[in-house]
């Protein structure tokens, strides 16, 4: 079983740093690029940049809690949410 996990591919968990501005600043940001891939796709999805999505979702943060305390960790967990509701619905669009 721990083949699946540890046979990966090492560029999979390689951490990739992309520059985008937050609220006006520019900053950066790092995630390993199997996050990227994720926030990429669910950006896609909306229609909208991968920065855009970013800086739509930290000032939505800012909004409800005052503060983006660990942001990076905020994007992973919300791309196991997305993985999560793909994973969800990925049998009632099979059965259709």
């Amino acid at each position: 079983m721990c083949q699946i996990f540890a046979g990966q591919h090492p560029e999979r968990y390689e951490t990739v740093t992309r520059r985008l501005r937050l609220n006006g600043q520019s900053t950066s940001i790092r995630l390993e690029r199997a996050f990227w891939h994720i926030l990429d796709d669910i950006a896609a999805r909306e229609g909208v940049s991968t920065p855009a999505f970013i800086s739509r979702l930290h000032a939505e943060v800012l909004e409800l809690h005052g503060e983006a305390r660990n942001f990076t960790s905020l994007l992973r967990c919300a791309c196991t949410i997305h993985l999560g509701e793909e994973q969800h619905f990925a049998p009632a669009i099979a059965a259709e």
